[in-house]
């Protein structure tokens, strides 16, 4: 039996609310609901933990990255008894401006992430964050 909010259909539009958040860039205090305080958020360029690690994580990201769009294109949970783990991939196209260049730059990649979602007060909540692959799309400028 599931525990209490961890259905695949629970995670599945959970993940979609999550990469709105994201892409809307909302207030800090709005996106932590999302994840737990012990938190372990694995992502190319470092391991942020806890609610003070990812909110480093976010307030770089969100003065960094606009224009973002984030389109899910698979969520496979395995529901194990008071956790899921869930495979998530995600398509992401962001503009990023490096001063003093003339013009931003346009990013786009298909991440292969897995995370580790708990029953949480409003719902899933996600205890682990990794980002297994990174792979850029055809024109994408680096990170």
């Amino acid at each position: 039996m599931a525990a209490q909010g961890l259905t695949e259909d629970a995670i599945r539009g959970f993940a979609e609310k999550w990469y709105v958040a994201l892409d809307q860039h909302v207030r800090l205090a709005q996106v932590l609901e999302f994840v737990t305080e012990d938190l372990e958020f694995e992502v190319p360029e470092d391991t942020f933990v806890g609610h003070e690690g990812f909110s480093r994580w976010y307030e770089a990201v969100t003065h960094r990255f606009f224009d973002e769009v984030h389109t899910v294109t698979k969520v496979e949970p395995v529901i194990e008894g008071d956790r899921a783990v869930v495979r998530v991939l995600v398509n992401w196209q962001a503009r990023i401006w490096d001063a003093p260049a003339a013009r931003s730059v346009w990013l786009g990649f298909d991440a292969d992430q897995t995370w580790v979602v708990v029953p949480g007060p409003k719902g899933p909540r996600i205890s682990r964050y990794t980002v297994n692959e990174l792979a850029p799309m055809p024109g994408s400028a680096s990170l």
